[in-house]
């Protein structure tokens, strides 16, 4: 089998897409809060401009995605080596690179690429209006739609978990977008 068509069939496991579904939207969320106070401490700080900001968030989406990649891939690679041993001992079998070991090798790599997607996103989207600083937004118009972008991408993590789990989306919406929401006050109301 060819590793595209393996890929492809790793995607349509649920078991596979469940874990890496939860470290995205995790990850994901933990870049958005990170993104918002970025934001909001920059625009209180005085930071000059729309530049500035969007380089201190490519250095926290660089520090977030790496963390998330390798954090995973080292926690599922222990978890996954860990399953295999305990399958050797209770089948009395080698199973170094057999389809069950080159599965959950696959599935690491699904893992830990959905891992480091979320904080990119999270932090990356909220810092475009900062690109338009100067020409179309001040730094404040540019920190409240960053914030805005970011919240918004916070309650479509919500509606989209609220929806997987029948639980009613927009609820599940607003109860993650409100995260957003007092990240952005507690970094308000922090003395300068």
């Amino acid at each position: 089998m060819s590793s595209s068509n393996r890929f492809l069939r790793l995607l349509r496991d649920e078991d596979v897409v469940s874990i890496a579904r939860r470290y995205f939207v995790s990850n994901g969320f933990d870049g958005t809060l990170t993104s918002i106070g970025v934001i909001v401490g920059a625009v209180l700080s005085g930071v000059p401009d729309g530049l500035t900001v969007v380089k201190i968030g490519v250095g926290a989406a660089v520090g977030l995605g790496t963390s998330a990649v390798w954090s995973v891939w080292e926690i599922e690679r222990a978890e996954t080596r860990a399953e295999i041993l305990r399958l050797e001992r209770s089948m009395l079998v080698d199973l170094d690179d057999t389809q069950v070991e080159r599965k959950q090798r696959g599935a690491r790599l699904v893992h830990a690429t959905m891992s480091g997607l979320g904080p990119l996103i999270g932090i990356l989207v909220p810092l475009v209006p900062f690109l338009f600083e100067g020409s179309v937004f001040s730094m404040a118009e540019a920190g409240v739609a960053g914030v805005a972008l970011g919240t918004g991408i916070l309650a479509a993590f919500g509606a989209y978990m609220g929806s997987i789990s029948g639980q009613r989306w927009y609820v599940s919406a607003l109860r993650m977008a409100l995260a957003g929401l007092v990240v952005t006050v507690i970094n308000v109301l922090l003395p300068n």
